[in-house]
């Protein structure tokens, strides 16, 4: 990863520091005439963070091993190795910055002599600026670096003085910039601890399961480091988790030992669930959080009472805590406080309330003590943590002794300023919402207990060994469940009660077709009684009795010509209520009274073939055009009005945000071209180099802005999920892609020719390497320009990312494909059609075919917009059941499982014509139904396997194409179901459902995918099975 360094953020840190030290109001600097700050390695055996260190990171936001920062009045010299140095140089050589630090730059090289005269230099420097030098006198660095130095330092016999304490006050007051960063760790731990170890500790104690303080910690701490457990905790969207980390392991303690000091440790004892302590503290981007609660099960009144008033003293400390206190008056309040209060609890009152925090985690400096004379300061962070320790409460009715003692902690990060502080560290504090009781009778437990003693047994508890643990997460999952549907319910009958329906189908509407409003604007031909096409009216004119009639195109459904000797027939055949049709007239040919005279068919015969010829062809060619028209003009029915993009010639800094060289998905019309994707003052344009070629998308259409690194994948991508359909060529689509592929094979990067392919050779680690590092690189150029398209929303767009550990294969059309979830949708995006569903949206999912035995199963989700098609995914593995329920759940969404698959367009059918009564019938508490119940003998095929036999049937109709329909699955209610004729009796149907039978088993003869998902192999044609012909009837 590339270091870039801020020369802004440099200069105005390093200027601070200087003016600091040129004050000196407090004799921080001790008279010092120079500040030396060394770092080589740090001493493994000190523990906390290093000033040293925490000096680097502030000024460079890096630390950089054996290097010397000298500060003198006017400049500062740096003694550093020569890649180091040229990180430097590029502060020194920033422009556009006020008020630069001049820079004087040392370079190490390998030559150790030379490298003395360096330090000799260095040295020197030091002794010109004075007799008192600078340092950090408590930090401990060592290697062969620093003892180098020390040892020249020492030849020039200068005075050491401690500067510990300037520097922390240089470095106290935070900038924007780090206040941002402090207000995002205060927020990870807070969510960590409302949504995870809050729940965690409440089912160890519910169930009576014997989990240590120590793998408690352990777990807690697992939360910022696991991916999968990452997206149950809801982090902020703001935060980048790679740049998170723990200031300290999790402290969890109960039982009656208490430490309530920051460096205490988590024991190996079991929780007890009496009064249990909790801190937890998270760093970002090297800003340090700190939040402690106080948690209590059966807590008797004492308890209560106790802490109360320790919630008082903290909201006492609060008011006090404002620009201008000094630290000392601030503890003796307290201290006055409690004496007028609690006397009695003064002696266990903490010995220090809080202390400073930022880069480092504990800033002794300006510590809450009695010792400490600082001024605190608009603009600083401190940890508030004010407690009780070891408090007796052998009063107890309790028998068991680890009730006798308890401790109190209460710990929040403040902001200070003018007024009262800001809290950036959020949970309640209230009692009420800390405390719980716990239904559990202590003294039978006790005696039971001693009445029956353990004796050694063969027979075992239970038959797994993680059983205990697989039952509590099923229990748990269950019960959350369970409110889920509640609430469902709940809105769902809310939701309709005042006579609110969901929203109406669709249905198709008669259209009036007028092709002459007057008979005069018939052609003159029409006189010569002969059949005419005329695409101008889009009408075919045809002789009836001596007359001319006209007929729209529309409502001519076939037209067929037989030649039979010398004689042609042509035969219009006319669209009719109660014929068969394909699902595309269907849908498409309402009529305004199916009790009216309909015209069915007309046959015409001649002996002029070319003219029946040309009239067939020009039929067809007219039919083809209005049908194209109409389904244009379906296409745009939809579509919104977008407001105009509004172009942007740059920012104020004269620099535009522009991502090159991208290909867009849908692929705009012609050759397939790179183009570029640049932010504008309300939107994005991307356009090829074909100018008239471009797409604009606003920011108030996107609905889901998503990210997808190239891990495991051939490109990177920004994909845009839009909240209305836009026209892109000639269709329309809610979904805009951009992507760059990741390599091209046939072309070296170096010389753009074409590459050998030598395996084997010298240089292919180089290759891998430069693989890895051009992967890396275009994940964060893609990364930044969503970033920036998001900052350019004015938070009207979020950036999305999936969490790839999570995803599992599932087939939503026709192929399997990786589903990945992100925070807000469920997605498909490396390759058309795509998949994006978002999580708000679902009422709830129901899963299909699981039983024991079945390979895999199906999931079906339902939409809150009840007519909108259910979504499909098919064939999902049976190994990702159960993380699948478990991120269901995470999520929020309610599922249900069943053993068969399910007539969805008949259950949505239902749900639509009455919503209220079908919520008010239950809802959806049908689908909750035992597996057990359900005797019908099903194929282990998945759903999907099966529509494709039936596409092939509908294949066969000569009226019906395929459309392809990226928002539906194939199998929504809004499609119509197969149709039988009206009128026919028994014997009919079974002739039909025969037929159809042979023909199926035919099909899976010839199938190439079998029912286990194997192909046949057969060696020649002639093994290979025919499909048998039929006959026309029986």
């Amino acid at each position: 990863m590339a270091v870039e360094l801020s020369a802004k953020q440099f200069h105005s840190r390093a200027r601070t520091l200087l003016n600091t030290w040129k004050t000196d109001s407090d004799n921080s600097f001790a008279g010092a005439d120079c500040v030396v700050v060394a770092y080589g390695l740090a001493d493994e055996n000190e523990a906390g963070y290093q000033k040293t260190s925490a000096v680097q990171l502030w000024l460079l936001g890096y630390e950089f091993t054996d290097t010397i920062l000298v500060f003198l009045k006017d400049r500062i010299a740096v003694l550093t190795s020569q890649k180091k140095a040229n990180m430097l140089q590029a502060l020194e050589q920033a422009t556009g910055i006020d008020q630069k630090v001049p820079l004087m730059l040392f370079r190490r090289g390998k030559d150790d002599a030379a490298n003395k005269v360096l330090f000799e230099d260095v040295a020197k420097l030091v002794k010109e600026a004075g007799g008192k030098v600078g340092v950090i006198a408590k930090d401990k660095q060592k290697g062969k670096f620093i003892d180098e130095w020390k040892a020249v330092l020492a030849a020039q016999s200068v005075e050491e003085v401690d500067v510990a304490s300037g520097i922390a006050t240089s470095m106290a007051v935070k900038d924007s910039e780090d206040l941002k960063n402090l207000q995002i760790a205060g927020n990870l731990t807070s969510a960590v601890i409302k949504n995870f170890f809050v729940k965690e500790f409440l089912a160890i104690v519910d169930t009576g399961k014997k989990v240590t303080h120590e793998a408690l910690s352990m777990q807690t701490e697992d939360v910022l480091l696991n991916e999968k457990k990452r997206l149950k905790m809801r982090f902020p969207k703001e935060a980048e988790l790679d740049l998170a980390e723990w200031c300290y392991t999790p402290i969890i303690q109960s039982g009656g030992k208490y430490d309530l000091k920051p460096s205490a440790q988590s024991d190996t004892t079991s929780l007890h669930d009496g009064t249990i302590l909790c801190s937890l503290g998270v760093r970002y981007k090297n800003y340090c959080s700190n939040l402690s609660r106080t948690f209590f099960i059966n807590p008797e009144k004492g308890k209560e009472k106790n802490y109360i008033f320790l919630c008082e003293l903290q909201t006492h400390i609060l008011s006090l805590l404002k620009d201008g206190a000094v630290c000392r008056d601030i503890y003796g309040q307290a201290v006055k406080f409690i004496e007028s209060k609690r006397p009695e609890l003064l002696p266990n009152f903490v010995k220090t309330a809080g202390f400073a925090i930022g880069i480092e985690f504990k800033d002794s400096t300006f510590a809450l003590s009695p010792k400490s004379s600082k001024v605190l300061l608009d603009g600083m962070t401190v940890n508030l943590s004010v407690g009780f320790h070891n408090i007796d409460n052998s009063d107890s009715q309790s028998k068991d002794p680890r009730n006798k003692t308890y401790s109190l902690l209460l710990a929040d990060t403040i902001r200070i300023t003018k007024d009262a502080p800001v809290f950036l560290t959020e949970f309640d504090r209230d009692f009420k919402d800390i405390s719980w009781e716990m239904n559990e009778d202590e003294d039978e437990i006790v005696a039971e207990t001693k009445s029956a003693p353990k004796l050694p047994t063969a027979v075992l508890k239970s038959k797994l060994r993680n059983e205990d643990e697989e039952m509590t997460n099923e229990q748990r999952r269950a019960l959350h469940q369970k409110e889920l549907a509640d609430q469902r319910q709940a809105e769902g009958l809310q939701r309709f009660a005042e006579g609110g329906g969901a929203k109406s189908l669709e249905k198709a509407q008669f259209r009036k077709f007028e092709c002459y409003r007057k008979e005069t604007l018939l052609p003159r031909s029409v006189d010569q009684l002969r059949i005419m096409v005329d695409k101008r009216s889009e009408a075919i004119i045809l002789p009836i009795y001596g007359m001319a009639v006209p007929f729209h195109i529309s409502t001519l459904k076939t037209i067929v010509k037989n030649d039979e000797g010398s004689t042609t027939y042509l035969r219009f055949n006319f669209a009719t209520p109660g014929q068969s049709m394909g699902k595309k007239e269907a849908s498409t040919t309402p009529f305004e009274d199916i009790n009216s005279t309909f015209v069915k068919a007309m046959t015409f015969k001649s002996s002029d073939m070319a003219r029946f010829a040309e009239i067939f062809r020009e039929v067809n060619e007219l039919k083809k055009d209005v049908s194209k028209r109409e389904a244009d003009r379906k296409e745009k029915a939809g579509l919104v009005e977008q407001d105009k993009l509004i172009e942007s010639r740059g920012q104020a800094g004269g620099r535009r945000m522009i991502l090159r060289d991208v290909f867009a998905r849908p692929a705009l019309e012609g050759k397939r071209i790179s183009g570029d994707l640049e932010v504008h003052t309300n939107g994005l344009r991307y356009q090829t180099h074909m100018r008239d070629q471009k797409i604009d998308v606003l920011f108030s259409n996107i609905k889901h802005l998503v990210f997808q690194p190239c891990e495991g994948e051939l490109i990177v991508l920004i994909h845009i999920h839009l909240k209305n359909e836009i026209m892109i060529g000639r269709k329309k689509t809610k979904d805009v892609q951009f992507y760059r592929e990741v390599t091209d094979a046939n072309f070296d990067e170096t010389g753009n020719r074409k590459r050998r392919q030598n395996y084997g050779d010298e240089d292919e680690f180089a290759a891998e390497q430069a693989e890895r590092q051009r992967r890396a690189q275009l994940d964060k150029e893609f990364k930044q320009f969503a970033e920036k398209i998001a900052d350019a929303s004015q938070n009207q767009v979020e950036v999305d990312a999936p969490f790839r550990d999570l995803g599992f294969q599932g087939v939503p059309f026709r192929q399997p494909v990786l589903m990945v979830p992100t925070t807000d949708c469920l997605v498909h995006l490396v390759e058309p059609p795509f998949f994006v569903v978002t999580i708000s949206e679902i009422e709830l999912v129901h899963l299909e075919r699981v039983r024991f035995g079945l390979k895999s199963f199906d999931m079906v989700v339902v939409f809150k917009d009840f007519s909108r098609p259910v979504q499909h995914i098919n064939t999902i593995h049976t190994d990702q059941l159960e993380n699948l329920k478990e991120w269901l759940d995470s999520v929020d969404v309610p599922f249900t499982e069943g053993p068969t698959n399910l007539s969805w367009p008949q259950i949505m059918k239902t749900v639509n014509e009455s919503p209220f009564d079908f919520f008010n019938e239950g809802g959806w508490s049908f689908l909750k139904t035992d597996a057990d119940d359900d005797d019908d003998e099903e194929d282990e095929e998945s759903a999907y396997e099966d529509s494709d036999a039936e596409s092939a049937d509908e294949s066969e109709s000569d009226s019906e194409e395929y459309n392809s329909d990226d928002d539906a699955s194939g199998s929504g209610y809004s499609d119509d179901d197969s149709e039988e004729e009206e009128g026919e009796d028994w014997d009919e149907l079974e002739r039909k459902a025969a037929k159809s039978d042979k023909r199926k088993d035919e099909r899976d003869d010839i199938s190439p995918v079998q029912k286990k998902g194997k192909r046949r192999d057969y060696d020649s044609d002639e093994d290979r099975p025919k499909k048998k012909k039929f006959s026309g009837g029986r």
